[in-house]
């Protein structure tokens, strides 16, 4: 697809300037093509602006170089394209909340983002395709890598994910049939975990080329009306006005959660959303 093409040399240019600062003008005349289109294509591919991927890329490569480098604050600030700690200290704390000192004292990193790779595997990926070729089914440990391909992502939903623990409780859920995954071909583009026990949606990703077709609502019905049949549903996610989420917690609401009580989860501030119980019973009688 030439839109894949535009993308990744975008994406290509901007990880190549990571230690600059870097703007919507500078990419587009990098890749010879209309920033105005530009911007469009790349946030409805990617699912956030290019400003926001320079932003969380930059933020991300600074908290690696805080937990696995003895730079000072300053020269990460001035490498992550900030020009004064104080700037860079602001941003940083909006998004990790906690300030770059406090993350270097806690030695646990964490991604915002990480890059965003289209291999050629995506190239094949048909956009249009009717969902109703698709198919729900539990994930195999043949699944794995491809799950985790999905999980890098859409990784900006879920704060500090780790990846490590996130594959050894992936394998748990394979093993117990609480992971649930959608594929086209080999390319997971729905991946879900779920409690049977308490109802909750554990994990819930979507491909970023397929987010507009529903394949959240399908998932989401699917627990309804079978796996969490008569449970209170619940996901977490973040809270109002964290300016780390792009778009998330706005998603969910869409699919008819509702707030509930405010949670800290691995020292990040959090939301629990819950589907009201009138949603779940019009649901199972559809």
């Amino acid at each position: 697809m030439q839109k894949i093409k535009i993308i990744t040399l975008a994406i290509n240019f901007i990880e190549d300037h990571l230690t600059e600062k870097i703007d919507l003008d500078e990419v587009a005349q990098a890749v010879h093509y209309s920033k105005y289109h530009l911007h469009r294509m790349f946030n409805n591919t990617v699912g956030i602006t290019i400003h926001h991927y320079v932003q969380r890329r930059q933020l991300t490569e600074a908290a690696k170089l805080l937990v696995f480098s003895n730079k000072s604050i300053l020269d990460i600030a001035l490498l992550a394209g900030y020009e004064s700690q104080q700037a860079f200290t602001n941003i940083f704390k909006a998004m990790y909340k906690k300030s770059p000192h406090q993350f270097r004292e806690s030695e646990e990193y964490y991604p915002l983002q990480l890059e965003f790779v289209f291999d050629e595997k995506f190239g094949l990926l048909d956009e249009n395709k009717p969902a109703t070729t698709r198919e729900i089914t539990f994930a195999t440990e043949e699944d794995i890598s491809s799950w985790m391909d999905l999980v890098r992502l859409v990784i900006d939903g879920f704060p500090y994910l780790n990846e490590k623990e996130h594959t050894k409780v992936l394998k748990q859920n394979i093993a117990e049939r609480r992971a649930l995954i959608m594929k086209e071909g080999d390319i997971a583009i729905g991946i879900m975990m779920i409690c049977y026990t308490t109802g909750s949606i554990d994990f819930l990703g979507v491909h970023p080329l397929y987010r507009k077709q529903g394949i959240a609502r399908e998932f989401l019905d699917k627990a309804i009306s079978e796996l969490l049949k008569n449970k209170n549903i619940t996901i977490t996610t973040f809270r109002e006005g964290d300016k780390a989420d792009i778009g998330h917690r706005r998603a969910l609401k869409e699919l008819g959660f509702a707030e509930a009580e405010l949670l800290t989860e691995f020292g990040y501030p959090t939301q629990k959303m819950v589907l009201p119980k009138q949603l779940q019973e019009s649901a199972n009688d559809e």
